[in-house]
């Protein structure tokens, strides 16, 4: 298989499926033959994320996720896609060990925030402890030149329970939960957007779209990425990686 791209995945892999889910959907088709070429790595063993960034004596996930980023490397690959936002943490430790380029899912969907809401207030960003303790996404929104808030303990704790005790571990979604959150930072904290910054979130956005609040879903927005790149690709057109955000 020529020109085509890597997804890697599984963590956790009701996110990763989400991902896949919103890739076919939004590719434009009218047979088979237009939908994309790429390969899924479903590596749902991969250590917790958060829990290794909240205490370093927990198992690393990034040896496993070298050994992915190199196995794909020697494939040849047109660019990587990672379906992790707290997975970002080592993003330089990965994005160093291939030439390939691998995509900063949090930076493309800061990039993607600023262009589409450029007169917001104050944003805000609901992610795992993981996510908020490696500040990849505050210093992105910072960096982008908004305020922002992350609403207080009662929301962290219905945020990890929407994760952990709902999507991962039941598999299951909550509707009155995620638009309990929604309503929360939006009436409660000032939010006019709300950044949705873990996978599973995306997920519940996935689910249950129906609500009158604004979200940056980076799921979504590397979903859409990874087909503009990947029709560009198959047009023979070059892509400088250096200058998609």
């Amino acid at each position: 298989m020529k020109k085509f791209f890597t997804v890697i995945g599984g963590m956790g892999s009701l996110a990763t499926e989400s991902y896949v889910h919103l890739l076919n959907e939004r590719t434009p088709t009218k047979n088979d033959q237009d939908y994309l070429d790429y390969i899924l790595v479903n590596h749902a063993t991969v250590p917790d994320r958060t829990a290794h960034i909240l205490d370093n004596s927990k198992p690393s996930f990034l040896p496993p996720l070298l050994e992915d980023i190199k196995q794909q490397s020697l494939l040849k690959p047109e660019f990587m896609v990672m379906i992790c936002n707290t997975a970002h943490y080592y993003y330089k430790e990965l994005q160093a060990a291939t030439d390939i380029p691998l995509i900063h899912m949090p930076h493309m969907a800061i990039s993607v925030m600023k262009k589409k809401y450029p007169n917001a207030k104050k944003i805000g960003l609901i992610a795992t402890k993981g996510t908020i303790a490696d500040h990849v996404y505050e210093n992105e929104i910072s960096d982008a030149g908004f305020e922002y808030s992350l609403g207080d303990q009662e929301v962290q704790d219905k945020v990890e329970s929407l994760i952990y005790d709902d999507i991962k571990i039941k598999g299951e979604m909550n509707d009155p939960k995620y638009f309990d959150i929604l309503k929360t930072m939006h009436d409660k904290f000032d939010c006019d957007v709300i950044v949705l910054g873990c996978t599973e979130l995306s997920f519940a956005q996935e689910k249950a779209p129906d609500h009158p609040y604004q979200v940056i879903d980076g799921q979504g927005i590397i979903a859409d990425k990874s087909i503009e790149f990947a029709e560009k690709i198959r047009r023979g057109e070059k892509i400088d990686f250096t200058k998609i955000y």
